[in-house]
């Protein structure tokens, strides 16, 4: 056989193999795109660690909890709480992590914890199980306010037990992504919804179409009302309150930047950008100087920025029979590594953490502050992790 004999019949054999996808790899099989309009690179900040100070982080809790998504502590200080992927949430109670709280009105004992979970263990389940995300205290009266990706959003007593629901839907249309909150003050709710099309097990399919029907909404205790103030947003995720209360921020996943929204003032009820941010963002915390601690996924990658601004490209890639996590790698660069960022009130940058090569945090969901430590949740690991501040 000659040389283009041999090359013509691996061409055929792979154009067979992808339109037959005998492994069911294929990620998608019929969907819209959207361009994903984000900044140039070259406005990207240019900040880095280059000490790659994250590498110093103290791994707490290994295989003990799995998926530590939001991490919070109570108005007494006590903590840390945090909801992991069996489900529940869970509470550090100084010795051992006891259940303080669960989500789903329908558990079986396929929710029961497994002895060495991994991400994967669980997800398929996790629409029946419930998942918690975002966590967050009443000052005032001690109540935990849950975002859970399945059930919406839901609030528990100060001593825990079954979830209560508050809110599924707006306007209509059903949450399928319930993300990250904050609560102010008089208990009014400020929440994401990162998708009306695509549930949480499914953010692959989100993040690859471009999907941008995500919603950023607010919950009034006293009337009961669900009402949308910022829609059609490309993957909304994290969301913190300032420290004065005029204005929130929360990130803009896709488009990768943080935006303000005014609760009050001349700009009442309008958003803009606060702050490009270097990579894909999860959730944002204010610490008690009212500063943004961000957690970043990865830096932007030169693969994740060309299907973002060319989605027919995107479109045919996807439609390939490979599986989803090569997509995954593909997206952070290769390699997994963990980056946080504080930002002013202002959007001006104050400090870049990270494990450029993910040796030790290879990825962050949330940080919170706390007493001179920063404590690093993560939806993919196994543990969390403690950095030191100086």
């Amino acid at each position: 056989m000659t040389t283009a004999r041999l090359l013509a019949a691996i061409l055929l054999l792979v154009a067979v193999y992808c339109a037959v996808d005998p492994f069911g790899h294929r990620t998608i099989s019929d969907f819209v795109v959207h361009l994903v309009d984000q900044a140039p690179w070259s406005e990207l900040p240019p900040e880095k660690d280059a000490r790659d100070l994250l590498r110093k982080s103290e791994i707490k809790f290994l295989h003990q909890i799995q998926g530590p998504e939001s991490i919070a502590f109570d108005p007494r200080g006590r903590g840390p709480y945090t909801g992991v992927a069996d489900g529940r949430v869970l509470f550090w109670n100084g010795t051992q992590w006891i259940e303080f709280a669960v989500t789903s009105p329908n558990r079986s004992s396929i929710c029961d914890p497994k002895p060495n979970p991994t991400y994967l263990t669980y997800i398929r389940n996790e629409h029946i199980c419930g998942r918690p995300l975002g966590l967050r205290f009443h000052k005032r009266t001690g109540e935990l306010y849950i975002a859970d990706a399945y059930y919406g959003l839901m609030k528990v007593g100060p001593k825990g037990g079954r979830a209560m629901s508050l809110t599924t839907e707006a306007e209509g249309v059903p949450f399928a992504f319930t993300n990250d909150l904050d609560v102010d003050d008089d208990g009014n709710v400020y929440f994401t919804d990162s998708s009306s099309n695509y549930p949480r097990r499914n953010f692959s399919q989100l993040t690859f179409t471009g999907d941008n029907t995500g919603r950023v909404l607010k919950y009034n205790p006293k009337t009961k009302e669900t009402t949308v103030l910022v829609r059609n947003v490309q993957f909304p995720n994290g969301l913190s309150l300032s420290k004065d209360g005029s204005f929130f921020v929360y990130c803009e996943g896709l488009m990768e930047r943080l935006m303000k929204y005014w609760l009050e003032g001349e700009k009442e009820g309008t958003s803009e950008v606060m702050a490009l941010l270097p990579g894909f963002p999860d959730n944002v915390r204010a610490n008690e100087e009212g500063e943004f601690w961000v957690a970043i996924h990865s830096r932007r990658s030169i693969f994740s920025h060309m299907s973002a601004l060319h989605p027919n490209l995107r479109k045919a890639l996807v439609k390939l029979p490979i599986p989803t996590w090569i997509y995954q790698l593909m997206y952070v660069g290769g390699m997994p590594h963990g980056i946080i960022v504080k930002y002013s009130p202002e959007g001006k940058i104050l400090q870049v953490l990270e494990d450029r090569k993910g040796k030790v945090v290879k990825a962050v969901s949330e940080v919170e502050e706390k007493d001179g430590k920063l404590w690093l949740g993560s939806v993919l690991m196994p543990f969390i992790a403690v950095y030191h501040l100086d």
